[in-house]
């Protein structure tokens, strides 16, 4: 386990740039993030861009596109109802056409005057952000890639996980020692890719439901069943790392406050598994309700008294989507020990 708790800027800087863009990575990687993270699905073609989910009609301007009104259709996603745009109703050609906006306005309204001024990126597009931001470190950045929906995408005949590790091999960086992790809310493509990868591997975990591989299985395991020591243990046969939901290492109360340690952290790092918590923000409406600043849900709280209980609990890293704040206090603590 390293000494030192990592800082993986979410999606980039979401609480100051739109997510998932180039500005959002730069700054993340100026603040001082080890990793920058980009979620990723497939258009048509079978191109990896980075997009929170596949439904781009609450992220994007394709709803004003007259051209592309008839793409707007219903589907099931890991068997949940949705009515939008998809990606893989587009070619890369038709994605690149469109423009990202602001996916929380009433939380961030300092990001809807960025509407319209940044395309959807790629998979590889990220990939050179960070091997550009590298040059000249002595500690390159990191590139923290979540596939989103693999079920899915498998059963419409794009393989998140093939293209994932084409694009890897093709450029040369599906090797040990590679600054490249893989995460998934699925297990199923975890297990197989650990067979084509030396990558490190994490398995996110909610504190609900069930992975969809398992689910679509008929397998009763929920994320709740995987923090036991039996299933963690089986976790650890092919992961590296668990990545899971905030609550599940510090609980909170009835009133919404912090509360008492679990024994996740502890159970994972006897097993040789990171743990890499998600997800941290600064907005009263995100923070424990015994860290909040005034009533105003958009307005930033105590943020930094939540990282130093994550990391008084011994968490190896943390998603954020604010960066500086991140990084602050992560020296804080460190000062601190």
């Amino acid at each position: 386990m390293s000494p030192t708790p990592i800082i993986i800027g979410h999606r980039g800087v979401p609480g100051e740039r739109l997510e998932h863009t180039r500005p959002s990575y730069l700054l993340a990687i100026e603040q001082g993030c080890d990793y920058i993270e980009p979620d990723v699905v497939s258009t048509k073609d079978g191109v990896l861009v980075v997009r929170h989910e596949n439904e781009i009609g609450g992220t994007t301007d394709v709803a004003a596109h007259p051209e592309f009104a008839d793409r707007k259709v219903s589907k099931f996603v890991d068997g949940v109802p949705h009515t939008g745009w998809f990606t893989e109703d587009f070619t890369l050609e038709e994605i690149k056409t469109l423009r990202v906006r602001e996916r929380l306005p009433q939380l961030r309204p300092q990001n809807i005057r960025l509407a319209r001024t940044e395309q959807i990126l790629t998979f590889d597009e990220v990939l050179d952000i960070a091997a550009e931001a590298s040059v000249g470190r002595d500690e390159p950045i990191g590139v923290y890639v979540e596939t989103k929906h693999p079920t899915y995408f498998t059963g419409i005949g794009l393989d998140l996980g093939d293209l994932l590790i084409a694009t890897l091999e093709r450029r040369g960086i599906n090797h040990r020692g590679a600054k490249i992790t893989i995460q998934s809310m699925e297990t199923a493509n975890l297990r197989a890719l650990r067979e084509r990868t030396p990558l490190d591997l994490v398995q996110l975990m909610d504190r609900q439901g069930a992975p969809y591989d398992l689910v679509l299985a008929g397998d009763s395991r929920t994320y709740r069943n995987m923090r036991k020591p039996a299933e963690l243990e089986k976790v650890a046969a092919y992961a590296n790392g668990i990545g899971p939901n905030k609550s599940q290492v510090i609980k909170r109360d009835v009133m919404g406050r912090l509360a008492g340690e679990t024994k996740l952290v502890r159970r994972a790092h006897r097993l040789g598994l990171v743990v890499h918590i998600w997800t941290m923000r600064s907005e009263n409406n995100f923070l424990p309700t015994n860290l909040r600043l005034g009533r105003d849900k958009a307005a930033r709280g105590d943020a930094v008294g939540e990282y130093l209980a994550f990391f008084n609990a011994g968490v190896d890293g943390v998603f954020s989507d604010f960066t500086q704040t991140a990084v602050a206090a992560r020296a804080k603590w460190l000062e601190s020990q």
